[in-house]
């Protein structure tokens, strides 16, 4: 496994604090903020900011200790213990995040439908926010990210765009008559109406928590996340302050900028710069919008992966996709979030209108997303005070000064701006909150992983002096909890097959073929052999470890005795379920690839396994002393994602000299459909010994068997896509072809490719194409052959 790197230094990620508070917040709640309050309004942001400067300079004391990314949520899980806090705040910024992101997203919608939608066109509400939501999650899910360079471009350009709006609202009149203007602004509002757009205001400055959630990635963090912290919340302080004033100086009609609300901005500028001026607003508002909604998509799929990790949330939560290197499912449930966020508060519920009493709107929404995200920022203060007193010895590169008074400032503060939020955002946001914490408290939480797997026996592999067995680092055997990751290895960055292992006499075929296998994709492959010992009901794992132990002995033992040309290990597990034992050690280990035998009594691990597997699976069946080598191989003319993953074993087996035979199968009953010849071979074009037969059969398992017990090798298939159809556990054909090639003698592999969403349901799809292709070659399939 490669180290990580770091690579962010200080000016990306003081570009990253001020490219994400440079969003939605300065260029719509500026003209919110004018008409309510008028130059008050730079009280107000002056106030929010310095509330969010006490819980940012406890976010830089947290980042200073822990240089990990999850900003609130990891600070508070390394401070309580109590799971129900932990979660309500995992929970609470997750949707604060969300609810942010829905902000910016409708509010750049409003902006649309201002100065670029044609107004003779009728687009409801929410329409563009939700399809940018679905676009920005899409992006994220594949992995596009912006890099350093190019989120310090953007921030650049943001920032050029407000100066250019304040140099132009300046230049308007001779600065005399700027300060008489914004003087006499004073006069507009009260401390109620102040404290009010200050409480609305903090969602801007919240952009600070999105370096320390970045701190796994930034360079020396301990020093530069404070700085990058400091230097945005008070840069961005200084440009609203000078955007509030410029504002004040237009020569727009306050009513006008009263209807206008979060777009007021583009009009003022219009009336500062003309037409260009506008544009160039509008386009800076989207762009900003735009990129903000990306690093707080980033910022909430981190809180669900971490909340996955430490099983508050699916478990799925946690999983990196092994083709985008995303936490998939957490960017697909933030996604979600975010649509039905915009759904229920533009769309179903609106401000105005509507087709029920309850109206919610953009107002609602902006205290929805500050609610969830004060609520866990004056927790975060709690923390930093029990952190000193709990951890007195811990070494603390930056420690901020007067605590516990400043936190206890902080949540005051927090707690004090949460009563001047709109009422309908914070009943709505409560609701939320106790809805999920609710929903927690009847799950339970997912199992710990060390209540469901211990990796009783490290990694051990014969010695070179007679074969005797030690530590692979030279040590004794030590007992490792599970989720720890495995003892430090030289070997890490070598291409891993993993082989569980649960019959002992299989032990020794199964590792010799990972081994022949493994060598074709890499040089000097390592063999990671697992045994794993699963836990009765109502027994305790205690009573199980020098069960597992023994019987590690023994597997080790028995290979070291077959003197195999394979460099491998062997450990020992006990389990209390074996497919999760075998997914978790090969996510934490980094598997490149997995081969075990079929399950006979326990069909659900092969499903199971296959299913969520990081990477690709070969399921062996048939191999023994008296087997075929794999000189030669017999493949079939499938298609689909698991038939490439079969074809590609067949290409490397091809490449290092074995003969493959493509069985092109008719099928003249009814079982199964002929497939496309030409395609196969177009996949094996690099292999120098192909050969092509015709066959004819009942079905195309049988066909397939055949043809590989003809030339006397081994059979590799993929698992095929209608198992939907069925509880088939690799699909019709290929469990016939298990079924069949046990009689006739022949070794099977059953190849399986990771299958994501778009996967899946092309497995539930196809089903229906197949038979709409029987239809129109004439052939009315029999409902009970698959």
């Amino acid at each position: 496994m490669a180290e990580h790197t770091r690579t962010l230094g200080f000016r990306v990620a003081f570009a990253i604090g001020l490219g994400t508070m440079i969003a939605a917040g300065i260029f719509s709640l500026s003209g919110t903020a004018i008409a309510q309050v008028g130059s008050n309004a730079v009280i107000s942001f002056v106030i929010a900011a310095a509330i969010a400067g006490v819980t940012a300079a406890s976010y830089s004391e947290f980042a200073s200790i822990y240089a990990e990314n999850g900003g609130g949520y990891l600070f508070s899980s390394r401070t309580f213990e109590d799971d129900r806090l932990l979660f309500a705040v995992g929970a609470s910024l997750f949707l604060g995040y969300s609810a942010t992101t829905a902000f910016y997203l409708a509010t750049m919608g409003e902006w649309f439908h201002q100065f670029i939608i044609p107004h003779g066109i009728s687009i409801p509400h929410g329409t563009v926010a939700v399809a940018t939501a679905i676009l920005l999650g899409v992006l994220n899910a594949r992995g596009t990210e912006e890099s350093g360079t190019f989120q310090v471009f953007v921030t650049g350009a943001k920032v050029a765009v407000l100066l250019a709006f304040i140099g132009g609202a300046l230049a308007y009149q001779a600065p005399s008559a700027t300060v008489d203007t914004f003087v006499g602004g004073f006069a507009k509002g009260g401390p109620t109406g102040i404290i009010s757009i200050a409480a609305v205001a903090f969602i801007t400055f919240f952009g600070f928590s999105a370096i320390a959630a970045s701190a796994g990635e930034i360079i020396n963090p301990k020093e530069t996340v404070p700085k990058a912290i400091g230097a945005s919340i008070i840069t961005v302080t200084v440009l609203y302050i000078f955007v509030i004033v410029a504002m004040m100086n237009s020569p727009t009609d306050p009513q006008i900028i009263q209807q206008q609300g979060e777009t007021a901005m583009g009009k003022v500028a219009s009336d500062f710069l003309g037409s260009f001026g506008k544009w160039l607003i509008v386009a800076g508002a989207i762009f900003s919008m735009v990129s903000a909604s990306n690093a707080s998509i980033l910022a909430a799929s981190g809180i669900g992966s971490l909340m996955g990790k430490q099983g508050q949330a699916p478990r799925r939560f946690s999983r990196i996709h092994s083709e985008y290197g995303t936490p998939f499912w957490s960017v697909v449930a933030c996604t979600g979030t975010i649509v039905a966020l915009v759904v229920a508060f533009i769309a179903l519920f609106p401000a105005e209108g509507g087709i029920t009493p309850i109206h919610l709107g953009l107002g609602a929404l902006t205290g929805f997303a500050n609610l969830n995200l004060l609520a866990p920022l004056a927790v975060v203060n709690v923390a930093l005070i029990l952190s000193r007193r709990r951890f007195p010895e811990m070494e603390r590169p930056l420690k901020v000064p007067l605590v516990p008074w400043l936190p206890i400032v902080g949540v005051l503060a927090n707690l004090a701006l949460i009563t001047n939020l709109p009422p309908r955002g914070i009943v709505a946001g409560i609701a939320a909150e106790v809805t999920l914490v609710g929903a927690y408290l009847l799950w339970g939480g997912a199992p710990d992983t060390d209540e469901m797997m211990t990796r009783t026996v490290a990694a051990r592999s014969p010695a070179t002096n007679g074969g005797e067995p030690s530590a692979v680092d030279g040590g004794e055997s030590v007992v490792e909890e599970a989720g720890a990751g495995n003892t430090e290895r030289a070997d890490e960055d070598r291409y891993r097959v993993l082989v569980p292992v649960a019959r002992m006499y299989n032990a020794e075929e199964h590792v010799r073929l990972a081994g022949k296998i493994g060598a074709m994709r890499e040089e000097n492959p390592l063999v990671q052999v697992v045994n794993v010992t699963q836990i009765p009901e109502q027994t305790s794992s205690d009573d199980m470890a020098e069960t597992a132990e023994a019987r590690a002995d023994r597997l080790l033992d028995t290979l070291a005795e077959a003197d195999l040309d394979v460099d491998y290990t062997v450990e020992g597990h006990i389990c209390r379920s074996v497919s999760f034992d075998i997914l978790n050690t090969a996510r934490e280990d980094e598997a490149d690839l997995i081969l075990m035998g079929y399950p006979k009594e326990h069909e659900d691990i092969a499903e199971a396994v296959e299913y969520d597997s990081p990477c690709d699976v070969l399921f062996v069946d048939g191999f023994g002393e008296e087997s075929p080598t794999l000189d030669s191989v017999t493949v079939g003319t499938g298609g689909g994602p698991h038939h490439q993953s079969a074809l590609s074993l067949a290409n490397a087996l091809g490449r290092s000299g074995s003969e493959v035979h493509v069985a092109n199968v008719t099928p003249g009953g009814r079982g199964g459909t002929a497939e496309d010849l030409d395609g196969t071979l177009s996949e094996l074009g690099d292999v120098p010994n192909v050969q092509t037969h015709d066959r004819q059969a009942d079905t195309v398992a049988e066909g397939l068997v055949a043809a590989a017990d003809e030339h006397d090798s081994v059979l590799v298939i993929g698992a095929s896509r209608t198992r939907l159809l069925k509880r088939w556990v690799f699909g019709s054909t290929p469990d016939r072809v298990v079924s069949y090639a046990k009689l006739a003698g022949v070794p099977v592999i059953v190849c399986s490719h990771p299958t994501g969403v778009s996967g899946r349901l092309e497995d539930a799809l196809f089903p229906v194409y197949r038979t709409l292709k029987k239809f129109r070659r004439g052939h009315v399939p029999n409902p009970s052959s698959n």
